[in-house]
């Protein structure tokens, strides 16, 4: 059994194996799904990518894990929190990315609302963030319905990228 990092009635988050190049691969592939990053990926560039991730759960106890249905264990997406930099500040980023056959199931929003939750209590961290392209709408909405407002543009990866953040608010 993985090590699951979290679950929530439907979902659950473990850590990224070699194992899954393939299901990512469904993601970095598909043109519609990687229409606001700079390009599809390679097969080697996914075990790359992994390797990556693998690294910072190392170093930083995060990075983007795989997000599963939790009743059958089937990989749906990656999900996670990832260190940025935003203009000269290290910034904690919810990033999240789904095959697109489960798309419009509210499992994105799901499972961003848990490393959000999983990051103000378990890592104790204060502030979250996510950078989106401006045309992606979808994952504007994702970020509004977990809590997080616009706060301003910057140019990141050369090019016009909304920054939309989150605190921790104490009761």
């Amino acid at each position: 059994m993985p090590d699951i990092i979290w679950k929530t009635s439907r979902l659950q988050a473990r850590k990224l194996t070699l194992l899954d190049v393939d299901h990512l691969l469904k993601i970095f592939t598909d043109p519609i799904a990687m229409a606001y990053y700079p390009s599809t990926k390679t097969r080697e560039e996914t075990i790359e990518w992994i390797k990556r991730n693998l690294q910072m759960y190392q170093n930083e106890g995060m990075g983007l894990w795989a997000i599963e249905l939790k009743q059958s264990q089937t990989f749906i997406g990656q999900c996670g929190l990832v260190i940025q930099e935003v203009e000269g500040q290290k910034e904690i980023e919810i990033g999240y990315l789904f095959i697109r056959d489960f798309w419009g199931n509210g499992y994105a929003t799901e499972a961003a609302h848990a490393c959000k939750e999983y990051g103000f209590h378990v890592l104790q961290q204060q502030r979250f963030i996510s950078l989106i392209d401006p045309r992606n709408e979808a994952s504007k909405g994702v970020a509004k319905r977990i809590g997080m407002n616009k706060e301003k543009e910057i140019v990141k990866w050369g090019k016009n990228i909304e920054v939309y953040a989150v605190h921790l608010t104490r009761q």
